[in-house]
């Protein structure tokens, strides 16, 4: 199999295994050798200060709260959202459910309540029946989560009405939406970031995947649930200082690499169009492609990164028999054309 880790500098690597590789751009740079910085424990650092306003205004929340991770982000939400022995309802292959180390068990003391998500959404309908089944001994359920976009579906986005649908049923539990990806969803769908998070109580984003930021995810929602959420940040370690040199390129991030999204997702259907080539049983349909995320399987999965990392590629899996390759800023086009011609000679 393929070394956990990537060659460093200047290896002539295509690396596809997800969007959290991309480095910073001259401009972030720049901006973050040139930060000013204060005391962010106290709330003193005027360009940290800057980002979260940045952000609340950019998807219509009130306040917002920067952390290191976009784990950390929706963990503090389940936290000041729902109550220890409550269940949180969500989508059984989201992040919150699959890549987070079982942390709302570790952390919050809440039970998942996994539901079909194979589409990319989770129903109203299971959020009702998980509801109603409290009245029948089941445990009471304390907050629906979603993921905009859904990732391990191929990075499809959720439309307004089904977000505004999961509200309803949701019948005055909070929703949280892990829109890690959520400007993917916005370029790909027109659909403005505060659109779809106005219906949701809290929304989170990382500005360290396709938006090229070094470091950070940020929190947004009501004003008194984040002047809480500063406190469980606190009680997770996440209370930083000086991170005005790195939410410098998060401003950055937000101001000038959205738009740009579009090539990745125009990059990521041509990959798709290689994989289906080579694999048609593979599940892989690049007109259902819609964003930067290319998700197919196959029998060997080893055999096939191995081939790939032979080739200059990098690729990884995100379940058993499931791989994917993830198109973002640091692939241009010649690598892309590396990339799919590695793909057509795989085993």
């Amino acid at each position: 199999m393929a070394p956990a880790t990537a060659p460093t500098g200047g290896s002539g690597f295509v690396d596809l295994r997800s969007d959290t590789v991309t480095r910073p751009t001259p401009e972030m740079r720049r901006a973050m050798a040139e930060a000013e910085v204060g005391d962010d424990g106290y709330g003193d650092d005027p360009t940290v200060n800057k980002l979260e306003e940045t952000y609340a205004q950019r998807v219509g929340k009130p306040a917002a709260m920067y952390v290191p991770s976009g784990t950390m982000a929706n963990q503090v939400a389940l936290r000041v959202l729902c109550p220890p022995g409550r269940l949180a309802i969500a989508g059984r292959r989201q992040h919150v459910v699959i890549y987070e180390a079982a942390a709302v068990a570790a952390n919050a003391g809440i039970q998942i309540h996994p539901v079909d998500d194979t589409d990319g959404t989770i129903a109203a309908a299971d959020i009702t029946w998980a509801i109603e089944a409290a009245s029948h001994h089941y445990p009471e359920p304390g907050i629906v989560c979603i993921e905009q976009t859904h990732m391990p579906s191929g990075g499809v986005p959720w439309s307004l009405d089904a977000v505004e649908a999961v509200v309803a049923a949701a019948g005055g539990l909070p929703v949280h939406m892990d829109g890690a990806r959520l400007f993917n969803a916005e370029v790909v769908t027109g659909v403005d970031a505060a659109r779809f998070a106005a219906p949701v109580t809290t929304v989170m984003s990382c500005l360290s995947k396709g938006l090229c930021a070094p470091v950070g995810s940020v929190l947004a929602g009501p004003a008194d649930v984040m002047e809480q959420a500063r406190v469980e940040r606190l009680r997770l370690g996440g209370a930083m200082r000086q991170a005005g040199v790195i939410a410098a390129a998060g401003l950055v991030a937000l101001s000038t690499m959205v738009d740009r999204l579009a090539e990745d997702h125009l990059r990521a259907r041509r990959l798709a169009r290689a994989v289906a080539d080579r694999w048609p049983e593979a599940g892989c349909d690049p007109d259902s492609v819609p964003t930067n995320m290319v998700i197919f399987t196959h029998r060997s999965t080893d055999a096939v990164i191995d081939h790939l990392h032979g080739e200059g590629i990098l690729a990884g899996t995100i379940a058993p028999g499931v791989l994917r390759l993830v198109t973002h800023h640091d692939v241009d086009d010649a690598g892309l054309e590396r990339a799919v011609k590695a793909l057509a000679s795989a085993p």
